[in-house]
């Protein structure tokens, strides 16, 4: 990640506009997009289907970069949200030396080499990175590692190594306040100082070093396939290195640089730990996705985008190879929106924004609020681009984002943004992503976290199997669905992104839950808990609920035995097969009893008597086609529905019965759209 963000995009020369327009699809659709998050005019209906779209979702995508000295903090938010991968890269890692602890900050700050914590790796001490990977492994949490491959590492311990030496190279615009020797590397007339030497703050390397750093870990924590780390990034951002690290790399990175270092250092990495997997390219920025920055670079490739190309030299050397040197197709994105990314949660537009700017992640009908639709482009469409090029260049490679955000987090927009995003995520079918300056671990963006890897403080996650969930306006009221291959249970993220309360109908198919869901919600109402609401009452066909405004709503349906069908009209009281007494006596709590007579038949003639509703066991017929228990041929003071506690009955009228038409003998009962006639 870079201070600069999408600015460093307009720079004279470089037809980014031109170079965009390679990356989107010519023949989307488009619409105009909106400027507000108003309460909809008819409240959006979900739908949920158990049986379709099923796909994985990786647990990687709920992965945060370590960003920050907060250690403490950072384990805190570790055991909060039960991270699953922790990326520790960056700018400054890009110079990271495993053998001195040190960094070089580059043009984030003064291009100074640095330690990265006091421990020295010369009196035995352990690194910063060796810190990270052994308090991951103690929280259960995978690494991504990132290695060098600019050809340079920082060369010592000590403190305040300046790239530009004012002593050296003369005078200059800014220096360090805490270091007045170290300069920024810009004379006072505006040019750059150029004749720097790279080794006053590094050393060179080649692949031997990261052959001996993935030794080092693999003999310390052990092979990725027995626990020591699982993932090698492959450097980050090189198309930036001109810019942050141009003490060392001042000329601009093409496409056969970025092949040349990646079939160098990469196969070195594999070769040092076949089962680990690396990332890469790591780029950030919409123009580089399509294009290097090197004018003519594209062309001189065929018209082959960046992204494109790279993949399709991947794929290359594994068929000249036979070795795999590329295992997850990685960017960083940030949003152009103006006012959303790595910012605070803003007025009432920029929140009303944050929320739409999750569409450019997938949406084919969303024009970027941003210079990239005032430009005319069409639509962003993220992953499924992404999707499209290692589809076409690539097959079997997966995707990652290893840097986003999207802003907020310190407040419910954020939160409630950051849990759309962790939702589209799933659907999308991302393979991995790792959120970039994550939040405390008491903000509201960590609460979104929670919501889907640990909302009862009991490491219960959301579903790990994605399932067809849809809203008639999925900008109003979002609708995430899973199921969790542990227990059958069924999870449902929905999220209010309006400021008003939204009741809904939720349609449920090829799913037989229990009578009773389990409801858990983030909301405005209480910032510092996810708090666990009253058991929602279910049907087969699903429920109906509201939601409070600005709010983040995990339902949990348990996977509950298929109901019983009553299939006969008739009744004498014999338990035969398909019966209504049948239905009663094999039932069991949680379980339901539902109607599907003959056609043209609504009633069940009841002669004999009938079992007691079992504890828990729910009658279910639609309001809208209530069935008729009529007991007239029943002998005398023969009850009709006996309720044995905690039953709930829909859709049903009891009538004619010699006894009670419904008796009471356990409490906890509930009745909708039930009538009882003498």
């Amino acid at each position: 990640m870079k201070q600069s963000l999408l600015t460093k995009w307009l720079q004279p020369g470089l037809l980014v506009l031109l170079i965009l327009s390679a990356i989107i699809p010519a023949n989307s659709a488009s619409s105009e997009a909106g400027y507000s998050q108003p309460k909809p005019l008819v409240a959006p209906s979900l739908s949920v289907d158990a049986l379709a779209d099923q796909h994985p979702i990786s647990p990687y995508i709920y992965g945060i970069n370590f960003y920050g000295t907060n250690f403490a903090d950072f384990t805190s938010l570790m055991q909060a949200i039960n991270l699953p991968v922790n990326r520790w890269g960056g700018n400054a890692a890009t110079r990271y030396n495993y053998l001195t602890n040190s960094f070089n900050s580059g043009s984030d700050y003064f291009f100074e080499g640095n330690p990265n914590t006091n421990n020295d790796p010369a009196n035995g001490d352990p690194s910063e990175s060796d810190d990270i990977i052994t308090r991951d492994k103690a929280n259960g949490t995978k690494t991504i590692i990132q290695m060098p491959m600019i050809g340079y590492v920082s060369k010592t311990h000590d403190a305040h190594i300046c790239g530009f030496d004012k002593t050296v190279y003369g005078p200059q615009q800014a220096y360090d306040p805490y270091a007045l020797n170290c300069g920024n590397g810009v004379r006072l007339d505006n040019s750059l100082i150029t004749n720097n030497d790279p080794l006053d703050t590094s050393i060179a390397i080649n692949q031997n070093f990261d052959t001996g750093w993935v030794n080092y870990l693999k003999n310390k924590y052990g092979t990725a396939a027995n626990g020591g780390v699982q993932f090698y990034e492959l450097d980050n951002e090189p198309s930036d290195w001109y810019e942050t690290h141009r003490d060392v790399h001042p000329g601009t990175l093409n496409y056969d640089e970025l092949r040349d270092r990646t079939y160098l250092y990469a196969p070195a990495i594999k070769a040092a730990d076949p089962s680990a997997k690396t990332i890469g390219p790591s780029n950030f920025g919409y123009g580089v996705y399509a294009d290097s920055l090197v004018l003519g670079d594209k062309a001189a490739h065929g018209n082959t985008g960046f992204s494109e190309w790279y993949l399709q030299q991947m794929k290359l050397y594994n068929e000249q190879h036979g070795v795999r040197i590329l295992d997850y197709f990685d960017q960083h994105y940030y949003p152009a929106q103006p006012g959303v990314t790595l910012s605070p949660a803003g007025n009432a537009a920029t929140q009303a924004l944050r929320l739409r700017s999750t569409r450019s992640l997938w949406d084919s009908t969303y024009v970027d609020e941003s210079w990239i639709g005032q430009s005319g482009f069409p639509p962003v469409q993220l992953i499924p681009t992404f999707r499209t090029w290692v589809n076409n260049n690539y097959s079997g490679t997966k995707i990652s984002i290893s840097e986003y955000n999207f802003g907020g987090l310190e407040d419910i927009n954020g939160a409630l943004t950051q849990a759309d995003v962790l939702g589209i995520f799933g659907r999308e079918q991302l393979d991995m992503a790792t959120l970039w300056s994550g939040p405390t671990s008491t903000q509201p963006g960590a609460y979104a976290f929670r919501m889907y890897r640990n909302y009862d403080g009991a490491h219960s996650t959301f579903g790990d199997s994605w399932v067809r969930s849809t809203s008639s306006d999925q900008s109003s009221l979002a609708v995430y669905g899973a199921q969790r291959s542990s227990d059958s249970a069924l999870t449902l993220m929905i999220i209010n992104k309006t400021g008003n309360a939204i009741t809904s109908n939720l349609s449920l198919n090829n799913y037989y839950p229990t009578n009773t869901a389990k409801v858990y919600r983030y909301s405005a109402a209480n910032l510092n808990a996810i708090v666990q609401q009253p058991n929602l009452a279910v049907t087969p066909v699903g429920f109906s609920t509201t939601y409070p405004a600005n709010s983040i709503t995990l339902v949990v349906l348990g996977a509950g035995t298929p109901p019983l069908v009553v299939k006969v009209a008739t009744d004498n009281g014999n338990m035969n097969t398909d019966t209504l007494s049948y239905a009663l006596s094999q039932a069991v709590a949680g379980q339901f009893i539902t109607f599907d007579l003959p056609p043209g038949q609504s009633s069940v003639s009841v002669s004999g008597v009938l079992p007691n509703v079992p504890t828990g066991v729910t009658i279910y017929a639609p309001c809208n086609a209530a069935i008729t228990i009529d007991g007239s041929g029943t002998p005398p003071n023969t009850p009709g529905l006996v309720l044995s506690g905690n039953n709930q009955v829909q859709g049903v009228i009891v009538t004619h019965f010699t006894g009670a038409q419904i008796k009471n003998s356990g409490f906890g009962n509930k009745l909708t759209c039930v009538k009882a006639i003498k």
